[in-house]
């Protein structure tokens, strides 16, 4: 993977990118007889949907609640579904403008896409099977059907008729293809019936798309959230009534997935949010990505969509059970708490724990000392947000900046944020217009932010903010003081209920000195900035890395522990691999890609990797060095990079190191519990396989670190 030149310590473009550090990483195997040079890489897009699939397992297994089955079969489809938007999407482009490089793992993009195709039909036909012979008839089981429109009684068929005539079929608006009406754009991942007609007067066979609203449920109910259609059966039954006077030959449901990825020169934009909004409009009209299909649909109409649609035979997917399982979601709405996980509602930390139950002043609480979080198992409410809620209120706070990548749609965190600007607070926010699908949620909470006389800015031309930091900046009797908070996850109260993530509240001088620092150069310019306690990307994360890296190499005893949600980048793989070939022990929870390959003698067989995949995203970034102090003394930082290029070379990331003992044992604990463990632990071989053993038993890890918030927080 070529790499520039290393570049001023500045962050403003040309991007900075630190000196390349790569070595050679390719191992030699023997197969039957004749020497094969297999890469020392592992393919992305495949550990992907390697990942995928271990989100497929939790909603095939017999022990995940019903409903949380359901779940993951639909987080199974939406996964898809992004994937296809931005990934394949991107090989395709690739293939189409003639690229034959080979990817690091040694497949051309053409290659890339044929396996890709396989490996998604494979996983699909599974997750129909699973759909069809076990999660239907389990959760009708439990009392929530999924019906056919002929289960249906008499009555329940006159009340969905009903629903029907009053809520359905003054939405729908049949489009008839002709000569005089051209095929219809059909908009991206909308669900679509395709129907074939025959005029009885002169015999002619007709052609309509009828969009499915999608401003109403997937699933129609018939009675008390237990008997559920889908909408699309309930429109096929009364499609003489949008048709009157034709014979209705054929009907098929079918799904488009287009190209979801935003393009624009950065450069050339004097504003950058019209630049963001003016390809969000664009993104509607992407190229077309994949064909999904119901098996019912003849060759006729899927030839016609294939060809009206731009795209190949190879891209389109046929299903045999319902078009678009990531629907399931609506499921979590039915009031069954006996069919999902008992909710959690995260522990008080115990330093933060009163004896009356009220409020603790949550700057005389930092004052003393900092505060590691641990979430979903340590309350977000609790503690990030009160820690907002209190400085927007608090007449000693004269400032408050935030970065934010992806916050709820009413987020208390953004009102909190208004409010301090309405009571005179100076509030900058730091908002990225460009987190992928979250565009015009960001666009619509920058203009509600402004508005209420928040200083918003869009952060840096080339460069992703994606830094977790937020600084709260008080005139204290004894002069300005400035607390911090600095996280592995979003500034998003919901998804920390279900996002595993760390956190560190703190006053130290040095943490708030280098926020500061890292503010002004987001807002203002700057340049040559030293940072003490923190890792900026893309300024310096690549070098301080390799450097620990390296470091431990040189030691008789190296250790290196490391958390995140991707492995990817090609230096730090090789890095890695040197480290091994001196005896480093290596030990890698990568929940999601992971393109390095562990276990291959003469390069990696120090080297283990696990992933976690369960009731909790494991999201936070983690990076353990035993040696990173001294002989026996560890660096231990957490933070918002991944290791992937574009983490380390084209965005803004934070890391900060934890200093007190007490932090840096427990987060060492919690690494070594989870890599540790044989529940939802999946360990990786060196074929790219992932193995896990029997079905795992209760309690899981997840239920496990619960009992020790629990325990820590004083609570039964």
């Amino acid at each position: 993977m070529a790499s520039g030149p290393e570049t001023p310590n500045d962050l403003n473009p040309p991007l900075l990118r630190d000196a390349p550090v790569g070595r050679a990483s390719t191992a030699m195997v023997s197969a039957g007889g004749t020497d094969q040079r297999e890469p020392g890489y592992l393919n992305r897009e495949l550990s992907w949907l390697a990942f995928n699939e271990r989100v497929l397992v939790l909603a095939e297994q017999a022990s995940t609640p019903p409903l949380d089955r359901a779940k993951f079969a639909a987080i199974f489809s939406s996964n898809l579904d992004e994937f296809f938007q931005v990934r394949v999407a991107g090989l395709k482009d690739l293939e189409a403008a003639g690229i034959i490089a080979p990817s690091p793992d040694g497949r051309t993009p053409t290659e890339q896409l044929g396996e890709v195709r396989a490996e998604v039909r494979r996983l699909v036909s599974r997750q129909n099977d699973l759909y069809r012979t076990r999660l239907r008839p389990v959760l009708a089981d439990h009392g929530v059907q999924i019906l056919d429109w002929f289960d249906l009684s008499q009555e329940e068929i006159d009340e969905a008729t009903l629903q029907f005539e009053r809520r359905i079929f003054p939405i729908l608006t049949p489009l008839a293809v002709d000569p005089g009406h051209p095929f219809p754009y059909i908009s991206d991942l909308s669900l679509n019936l395709a129907v074939v007609l025959r005029n009885p007067d002169d015999d002619r066979r007709l052609f309509a798309r009828v969009k499915v609203p999608n401003s109403l449920p997937r699933f129609i109910d018939l009675g008390g959230e237990s008997r559920l259609l889908p909408i699309e059966q309930l429109i096929v039954a009364n499609l003489g009534g949008l048709f009157p006077g034709l014979d209705i030959l054929e009907h098929a449901v079918f799904r488009v997935t287009r190209n979801g990825d935003l393009i624009f020169e950065e450069e050339a934009a004097d504003d950058l949010l019209a630049a963001v909004e003016m390809e969000l409009r664009r993104r509607r009209f992407g190229g077309a990505i994949r064909l999904e299909v119901e098996s019912t649909m003849s060759t006729e109409i899927r030839e016609m969509l294939v060809r009206e649609l731009e795209l190949d035979a190879e891209d389109v997917y046929t299903t045999h059970s319902l078009v678009d399982l990531g629907d399931l979601m609506e499921l979590l709405s039915i009031d069954r708490p006996d069919l999902v996980e008992a909710p959690w509602s995260g522990v008080i930390e115990p330093e933060l724990a009163t004896d009356d139950d009220e409020r603790i002043d949550m700057f005389e609480r930092i004052r003393r000392g900092e505060l590691l979080l641990h979430h979903p198992y340590t309350s977000f409410g609790s503690t990030v947000v009160e820690f907002l809620r209190q400085a927007s209120v608090d007449p000693q706070v004269v400032a408050i900046k935030i970065t934010l990548y992806r916050t709820s749609g009413d987020s208390p965190i953004i009102d909190a944020l208004i409010r301090a600007s309405e009571a005179g607070i100076q509030v900058a926010v730091l908002i990225e217009l460009k987190a992928r699908f979250d565009e015009q949620a960001n666009i619509d909470w920058a203009k509600r932010l402004e508005q209420a006389g928040v200083h918003v800015a869009y952060g840096l031309v080339g460069l992703k903010i994606h830094a977790k930091t937020c600084m709260v900046v008080r005139d204290e009797p004894d002069g300005i003081r400035r607390y911090c908070h600095v996280g592995t996850g979003n500034y998003n109260e919901k998804t920390a209920r279900l996002y595993e993530d760390f956190g560190l509240l703190t006053s130290e001088h040095d943490v708030g000195e280098d926020i500061s620092y890292l503010f002004n150069r987001l807002t203002g310019y700057g340049r040559d900035i030293d940072y003490e306690r923190m890792v900026i990307a893309p300024v310096g994360l690549r070098r301080r890395l390799t450097h620990l890296i390296q470091n431990e190499a040189a030691r008789s005893q190296g250790r290196i522990i490391m958390k995140m949600n991707s492995l990817v980048d090609q230096r730090i793989i090789d890095e890695l691999y040197a480290a091994s070939g001196q005896g480093v022990q290596i030990d890698l929870l990568v929940r999601g890609i992971c393109c390095l390959r562990p276990g291959v003698p003469g390069q990696s067989e120090n080297i283990q990797v696990r992933s976690v995949v369960g009731r909790y995203l494991e999201h936070s970034r983690v990076y353990y060095f035993e040696n990173g102090n001294g002989p026996g003394e560890p660096a231990v930082f957490i933070g918002s990079a991944d290791l992937m290029p574009r983490n380390l070379d084209r965005r803004v990331e934070a890391l900060v190191e934890l200093r007190h003992p007490d932090h840096v044992n427990r987060v060492h604990h919690l690494l070594t519990t989870t890599f540790n463990d044989t529940t939802l632990g999946w360990k990786l071989d060196n074929q790219g396989r992932w193995h896990r053993g029997a079905e795992p038993a209760r309690p899981d890890l997840h239920e496990r670190l619960q009992k020790m918030a629990a325990d820590r927080a004083g609570r039964r």
